[in-house]
């Protein structure tokens, strides 16, 4: 596997500097992720502009937002992603019941949240090809169209962190590594 540079402020290309000092300003530091993705500025600006999206312009609250992200990064396996947004579902205030259901697969508190895992699962695991069955049982739970859509935004941002995390092996940021994380069944034998 290519080793990947973990960029600062001294590493990255110019491009990435002003995205770099916006992580840092959003986050209080330099995420992990973001040092990788600082090699590519146009996708570091792509993924902070998702994300920022995703976390502030939809209509799910932060429970939702949490079950989106933490199914996608689950289903894809993301060493990095899973501690990380552990962290953040933390600092949002989520249950801590809904992150270990979600980190751990196990049912979820409520039908409602269990309807939006199970419906972000099939779009990930479909590629967007979602039976009329499937979408009317996510509508019937409470959930609208502009709901469907916000989850192929949520989607887009994961796949552009997850796959970056696989090539990279991003190593957890320190700060995240009380809340690393193997998928079960994955553990080494």
């Amino acid at each position: 596997m290519a080793d990947f540079t973990l960029h600062d402020e001294t590493t990255a290309p110019a491009e990435s500097l002003p995205l770099i000092e916006k992580s840092k300003k959003a986050f209080g530091r330099l995420p992990g992720l973001h040092k990788v993705m600082a090699e590519a500025p146009a996708l570091m600006e792509g993924y902070q502009v998702l994300h920022g999206l995703f976390q502030n312009n939809t209509s799910f609250d932060k429970d939702e937002i949490t079950v989106v992200w933490q199914t996608i990064n689950v289903e894809h396996e993301c060493h990095y992603c899973v501690p990380a947004h552990t962290g953040i579902a933390k600092a949002m205030k989520v249950d801590d019941e809904i992150t270990e259901a979600l980190r751990n697969e196990t049912p979820l508190p409520t039908e409602h949240l269990e309807a939006l895992r199970t419906f972000t699962l099939a779009m990930v695991r479909q590629r967007g090809e979602v039976s009329d069955a499937q979408l009317q049982a996510f509508l019937d739970a409470g959930y609208t169209k502009r709901q469907v859509l916000e989850i192929v935004l949520g989607i887009a941002q994961k796949v552009m962190s997850n796959y970056t995390n696989h090539l990279a092996d991003t190593p957890v940021d320190e700060v995240m590594q009380k809340f690393a994380w193997t998928k079960k069944g994955s553990e080494a034998a």
